[in-house]
């Protein structure tokens, strides 16, 4: 197990290294169109440039996906979400385009051929640009496109695009002494995909007090031509984690209160979001009640680890009032017990909200060294399909995460969530009927074994093509071992002293403005205040609870403030921007979560300390 610990750190680290690497060759394909990466992209055709510099040569169709008619900016965060999206081709998938083309496999394209495509195909270009790739000599001859020698030099210029980019940044001195991100190897800070999301940012007001939506309040790196007018300096020393033991639960004097359980999971989103059940709690009247909230506990193999296991979790509990825009919170879990975090107080009878939360410093993409696929189905000695032991394996584990209620079978209610995560789309009650005529369901619910054969079905309907199979273990978290990698089970249990508590799923989302407004509040209300030295309309609020640092920043002005954050001198830290050193925007009157903050290695001592300055 310690060999174990300490090939997963290896791999942490490594992993940070590589996306250092990718921050710093974004911030430099950015800085060769933009003079600062605080500056925005306004228009689709900086974007296209900005990709171009970036090595990727996006369609018009590509730019359209990031840049509708609702975008007005985006921010270097966006920048690098989209980067990360949008591969580079490979000479690979290069020469298998041209292949469709050049159906006799002879290596070349009649430049005759070549126009009537470029031309009439697709996104057409004209006559001009289509000359201007037939007169290059370097592949080209005789009335013929040489389309490998096309695509060694496409991917040569290419790489020499991002190498020039790399190299001016690296011998600019001024850009070279922002420093943004953990680019040394040694370094102590977790480095993640950024939290931002990639889509048009819309204008929107931004309630005061209140944290804003997603996108009112942009992340960037800042400029050096920029100036530090007030700082201040916030230090929080941890000891390694004892995983502490509360009086959280108290079995002997809680055996007679009734219980309400429920379970959900935490899904990591191609962009890095995260999404996860949300839930309605019901109580009939007054009483002391018990919340937990922790990880799953799957079946496990001695001596693997699981990154689930891990992951922090958390809930936030609301008060529903007249409406459901209309949540004030109650309180969240903070005492550890173990994996487990819980609260203990009174509520009064009514409605009240529990949103899931993890922080996303643990659960993250993660770049995958997997030498090879596993198998999904194989036939018999009769020649039937079957599915394999390792992929049965992985659908029980499936199966026991989307029984939300725990009850051995799945509803339609509860099978429709694992619909929507995996097609998009609902089973209606007609074909839930004809589920039911196919495979085994007791009580009109769906039993194990008729959640196994649904899936043989599938694997059936595409003679052994697993395509469709990975399409649904890939939105739930699972990456090409069987391995759950980019997902998170949780498990909620309610024990309420005086009556029957009700706890039921609504909602598959990502996290709302509520939850934001709701992390803010309770940072603001339990954790320390610091005010800016030389402005005191901006207060940095920060507050430690179990294994998580969380801060907040408040602008009490008018106007929007530029917060300059560097968080080099922690040690033994994650967080989940990213990044040791960045800018944030904070629109007036309002609030922002800046960032969450974890230790790297639980079992050594972790040291926080962050330095704010506005610009």
């Amino acid at each position: 197990q310690k060999v174990t610990r300490s090939e997963d750190l290896q791999g942490k680290k490594s992993q940070h290294a590589e996306e250092a690497v990718f921050y710093k060759n974004c911030r430099a394909a950015y800085l060769t169109v933009f003079k600062s990466s605080l500056e925005s992209i306004k228009s689709k055709e900086q974007l296209s440039l900005v990709l171009q510099q970036a090595g990727r040569n996006p369609s018009q169709k590509t730019v359209n996906k990031y840049w509708t008619s609702q975008t007005t900016t985006l921010n270097f965060d966006d920048f690098c979400a989209i980067v990360k999206q949008e591969k580079t081709a490979t000479k690979t998938e290069l020469l298998a385009a041209f292949g469709k083309i050049d159906t006799n496999n002879t290596g070349y394209i009649l430049h005759d051929e070549l126009y009537k495509i470029l031309t009439m195909r697709g996104e057409k270009m004209t006559l001009d640009e289509v000359s201007t790739i037939t007169k290059q000599a370097d592949f080209n001859c005789s009335g013929k496109l040489d389309y490998n020698k096309f695509c060694d030099l496409y991917l040569a210029t290419s790489e020499q695009c991002c190498k020039t980019a790399r190299e001016k940044l690296e011998a600019d001195n001024r850009s070279k002494q922002q420093q943004f991100g953990s680019q040394a190897e040694t370094s102590s800070e977790g480095i993640t995909l950024p939290v931002s999301k990639t889509s048009p940012r819309i204008s929107r007001k931004t309630d005061h007090k209140l944290a804003p939506p997603k996108g009112d309040s942009t992340t960037s790196r800042p400029s050096s031509a920029q100036t530090c007018k007030a700082s201040i300096s916030t230090t929080i020393s941890a000891a390694a984690s004892s995983n502490r033991n509360t009086k959280l639960i108290e079995p002997d004097t809680m055996k007679e209160w009734q219980c309400a359980q429920s379970k959900g999971c935490f899904y990591l989103e191609e962009d890095g979001e995260i999404i996860s059940h949300k839930y309605k709690l019901h109580l009939p009247q007054r009483s002391t009640v018990c919340i937990t909230i922790k990880p799953l506990n799957l079946r496990q193999v001695e001596g693997k680890s699981y990154n689930w296991l891990s992951v922090d979790t958390a809930l936030y509990i609301l008060k529903e009032n007249e409406t459901q825009e209309n949540l004030q919170l109650v309180s969240f879990t903070e005492q550890q017990n173990k994996e487990m975090f819980g609260w203990k107080g009174e509520l009064g009878s009514g409605v009240y909200w529990l949103l899931p939360f993890t922080t996303g410093c643990r659960l993250k993409k993660v770049k995958p060294h997997i030498t090879g696929e596993a198998k999904l189905v194989c036939r018999g000695e009769d020649g039937e399909l079957a599915l394999t032991r390792e992929f049965r394996a992985a659908l029980l584990d499936i199966f026991e995460t989307i029984d939300l209620d725990g009850n051995g079978l799945l509803s339609l209610e509860e099978y429709n969530f694992f619909e929507l995560r995996t097609s998009g789309e609902k089973c209606d009650e007609e074909a839930w009927a004809v589920c039911r005529e196919n495979f085994d369901m007791k009580k009109n619910e769906l039993t194990r074994q008729g959640f196994l054969d649904l899936n043989l079905m599938e694997a059936n309907d595409r003679e052994g093509d697993p395509s469709d199979l990975w399409v649904t273990l890939l939105s739930l978290g699972y990456n090409k071992a069987l391995e759950m990698t980019e997902a998170c089970p949780f498990v909620i249990d309610i024990y309420a002293e005086k009556c029957k508590p009700r706890i039921k799923a609504v909602y598959l989302e990502a996290g709302s403005w509520q939850l934001n407004r709701a992390i803010c509040k309770s940072v603001v209300n339990k954790g320390e205040a610091k005010v800016m030295d030389g402005c005191e309309n901006i207060v940095v609020y920060s507050y430690k609870g179990g294994r998580r640092i969380t801060s907040v920043i408040e602008n009490k002005s008018e106007n929007k403030v530029i917060i300059h954050v560097n968080n080099e001198q922690s040690k033994n830290c994650l967080n989940n921007r990213g990044l040791t050193v960045f800018a944030v925007e904070v629109a007036p009157k309002s609030m922002m979560v800046r960032f969450h903050v974890m230790p790297l290695n639980e079992r050594e001592e972790w040291l926080y300390k962050c330095v704010h300055s506005l610009l």
